[in-house]
């Protein structure tokens, strides 16, 4: 058995609206890991939390009349509820807007200073006469000056370009539509253009392990050259810096939040007793491993920003070398956006429609390597196919046969099938190790056909009355293939796959061949129920 330590970080989501699928389709590769290498024996910390700060969470308590912490509160409840229905196994979910994550981001603050890498600039800034406050990215109306595009200054909707400081000089106030004017500001820096050289060099180790859009967007980025970001901001929401002359400021958000990975991982080891650093700093063997789980979106926060601050530690942070990033889930031909309203809320979804099969679909017909699309008729099709009629039915005519009346009979495995279930665990794990999750829930859907085809051609129902040792040997052999597929399974649908373990009263999933005994075994209800016509949003 492995025995790894593996740290999981999965996106932070803004608290400034619902959760939906897309948002689900990128975080699920990170579930997928989790469950996998705690099968295979690893010690596995999955963390994330709620990003708190920022201006979307500010321009929607504007919008509503509440104060920012009200808005914070909200979504946190909503991201914590649906992650729990949708089988989500974070060991610590947290959110940046805590003392604890505040204190941990101060001191990082303090050492990156003491390291010579934060420092005072003061250089012209867009200001809002009529606000009278400076402005900053998202409330700034601006042209990308790579494709020409009116957008918001955070990045641009159409390209995704990152707007540097330059950029936003002249635009207009969001808050109010006025033309902002230029004034001098003086903020705090991080020294970014410092790392330039070690980050091409982790580039280069860790592209090996990145998905052709990580690579491009990484390399992209690398080649423009890198300049030194503000890590500080005119505001009253966010965590104050702890330095004197800077009380009218708070830290940048791009900052803190990716910090996260590292508070939340310390936050669950002060809490259970354990030490954050045997997750995040190299040790003697160097099998440790760090995956972080994203959208396209944020890449070049995932590989170079972050990568970046855990270097201007000067300690021996581990590279996070595994970037899992998703391109984008559509919905009807549709990117899915706020003023459209066509990402549906999580929370509605799942009042309609089973979370195992939700989660088989972002996997299934997820976007892995290139943009997907979510249409009610695709969802449809394929839960009433693939999971009801292919693995449902399976394990419902197997263990629901009339003839057994809740008793498992002994007989002898076929050996062909054995082999068949041990080729599955070895497939499975080396595509979920390699990213591959769409082929990993591939190679175990195969098995639930070799069972079905087994099935059909051995004939049981005919069986039981002509040959009862044959029959014993078939059930018993197609027990053992749902056995195992209640482990195989559970990465994906961790729901169903309980139930399976329930009923044959099995403890825990384990990533190796198994066998059950012949004995009395619990209820069996359907695992799945069919979708109609009329099961729609």
């Amino acid at each position: 058995m492995s025995n790894k330590k593996v740290l999981i970080g999965i996106a932070w989501t803004y608290a400034n609206s619902d959760i939906h699928l897309g948002h689900i389709s990128a975080y699920m590769p990170g579930d997928v890991l989790a469950r996998y290498h705690r099968a295979v024996g690893d010690d596995v910390l999955m963390v994330s939390g709620t990003d708190c700060h920022g201006t979307p969470t500010t321009e929607r308590a504007i919008r509503e009349h509440k104060t920012p912490q009200e808005i914070v509160n909200r979504y946190h409840e909503q991201y914590v509820e649906v992650f729990k229905k949708m089988g989500m196994s974070y060991d610590c979910y947290t959110m940046t807007a805590t003392p604890y994550h505040a204190e941990k981001v101060q001191e990082m603050i303090l050492k990156l200073k003491d390291n010579g890498f934060i420092y005072p600039k003061t250089e012209p800034a867009s200001f809002c006469p009529k606000c009278n406050k400076f402005v900053y990215d998202r409330e700034v109306e601006v042209i990308c000056p790579k494709c020409g595009a009116v957008s918001k200054g955070d990045q641009c909707g159409n390209c995704d370009y990152v707007f540097q400081t330059q950029d936003l000089l002249k635009g207009k106030c969001r808050i109010c539509g006025s033309q902002t004017e230029i004034r001098d500001n003086t903020n705090l820096y991080f020294a970014l253009s410092k790392f330039e050289k070690p980050l091409f060099k982790h580039f280069e180790n860790s592209k090996q392990y990145w998905r052709k859009n990580t690579v491009n967007e990484t390399e992209k980025f690398l080649n423009e050259g890198l300049h030194d970001r503000a890590v500080t901001r005119d505001l009253n929401w966010g965590i104050k810096v702890p330095l004197q002359g800077y009380d009218d400021k708070r830290i940048y958000v791009w900052i803190e939040a990716v910090w996260g990975y590292v508070t939340a991982t310390q936050k669950y080891c002060d809490e259970h007793n354990l030490d954050w650093r045997d997750w995040w700093f190299k040790n003697d063997n160097n099998e440790n491993l760090i995956y972080m789980c994203h959208g396209k979106d944020n890449i070049v926060f995932h590989t170079i920003i972050f990568p970046a601050l855990l270097m201007a530690t000067k300690e021996p942070f581990l590279m996070p070398e595994h970037c899992v990033s998703s391109e984008f889930l559509n919905i009807n031909g549709e990117k899915i956006s706020k003023s459209k309203g066509n990402g549906w809320p999580m929370l509605e979804m799942l009042e309609k429609f089973d979370a195992d099969s939700l989660r088989y679909f972002c996997i299934a017909n997820g976007p892995e390597k290139r943009d997907s699309n979510f249409t009610f008729a695709d969802y449809h099709a394929l839960h009433n196919g693939e999971i009801v009629n292919k693995f449902g039915n399976f394990v419902n005519r197997t263990l629901n046969f009339k003839g057994l009346e809740g008793v498992l009979p002994n007989g002898t495995m076929n050996i062909e099938v054995e082999q068949k279930i041990k080729e599955t665990y070895e497939k499975c794990g080396n595509e979920v190790l390699n990213n591959n999750f769409k082929d990993a829930l591939a190679s175990v859907m195969n098995l639930v056909d070799i069972g079905n085809k087994y099935y059909d051609e051995q004939e049981p129902w005919k069986l039981f009355k002509e040959d009862k040792a044959k029959f014993n040997d078939v059930i018993y052999t197609c027990v053992q293939i749902i056995a195992n597929l209640s482990n195989l399974f559970d990465p994906f649908m961790p729901f169903a796959s309980k139930k399976l373990r329930d009923y044959l009263k099995l403890n825990e999933v384990k990533w190796e061949y198994i066998t059950v005994g012949s004995g009395e075994y619990g209820t069996i209800q359907p695992l799945f129920t069919r979708l109609t016509d009329k099961d729609v949003l």
